[in-house]
């Protein structure tokens, strides 16, 4: 299975990192935030990712270019015609498509873009800016389980993002913004998509959060994957910096991983 991660917008909350580089660019203990996230993937068998990107995408892009270099060692034999030498490769095994999607398209809009390279198969997909111990061996599991086109990770935090309201089934029965008063159970991405999700974004003006969640929920084809665990988005310089602190310390909770 792929992983689809939207990487394109502008991060203007935590504009002191972002003015420079994308928000998923932005790092965490010396690795961008979307290197961590793919590792928990990766950490569940998922190899293949498709990078949504947009702005200064060109930063994704040449990251990717480098990361084999700067993750090995390197001899630089220039007494036989500028030969190099690649020691010690680590590098994961990944392979990653980035694909620009637009300076201004909306997050659906970004999904309809990178069709072509999804193919007819269910995928993964989150967002490039927050990172989970959420099982996805799990999560991919219960999809298959139930037939439905799409499954999102909730999570219960008092964050500004899309409010749920699911019903005994784990069937999401509203998709809506967040107000003052709500301490609902909120969208933390990490989701699993079915190809069908396709025929319900227009174009590059489509926000995935809004009529295509709402229309999946009023028809019953939206299921909800309680993650009761370590979720955190990195949506300002404090939450930034809480992660660099539990990253420092040791002990992340979303570093699933062996080093």
């Amino acid at each position: 299975m792929k992983s689809v991660i939207l990487a394109g917008g502008f991060g203007t909350r935590i504009s002191e990192e972002s003015a420079f580089k994308p928000k998923p660019m932005i790092e965490i203990g010396e690795m961008p935030i979307l290197w961590h996230i793919m590792k928990g993937y990766f950490a569940h068998g998922i190899n293949e990712f498709i990078i949504c990107a947009g702005y200064k995408q060109h930063v994704i892009k040449e990251w990717f270019a480098d990361y084999f270099l700067h993750t090995s060692d390197i001899t630089f034999d220039f007494t036989r015609g500028n030969e190099i030498v690649v020691h010690d490769k680590h590098a994961e095994k990944w392979k990653v498509t980035v694909v620009d999607t637009g300076l201004n398209t909306m997050t659906g809009g970004r999904i309809k873009r990178v069709q072509k390279y999804v193919g007819d198969e269910p995928f993964c997909l989150t967002y490039g800016d927050a990172v989970s111990d959420v099982n996805i061996t799990k999560l991919i599991e219960y999809h298959k389980s139930h037939g439905k086109i799409a499954t999102l990770t909730s999570v219960s935090l008092a964050q500004q993002k899309g409010v749920l309201d699911v019903d005994e089934s784990g069937t999401i029965t509203a998709f809506r913004e967040k107000d003052d008063e709500d301490g609902s159970l909120i969208n933390g991405g990490f989701m699993v998509c079915n190809p069908e999700i396709f025929d319900y974004i227009e174009g590059d003006s489509t926000i995935f959060e809004q009529m295509p969640m709402k229309r999946l929920a009023a028809e019953g084809q939206l299921k909800s994957y309680y993650h009761d665990g370590f979720w955190q988005c990195m949506d300002t310089k404090r939450e930034k910096d809480k992660l660099e602190e539990l990253w420092a310390s040791g002990h992340a909770p979303w570093k699933i991983w062996e080093d």
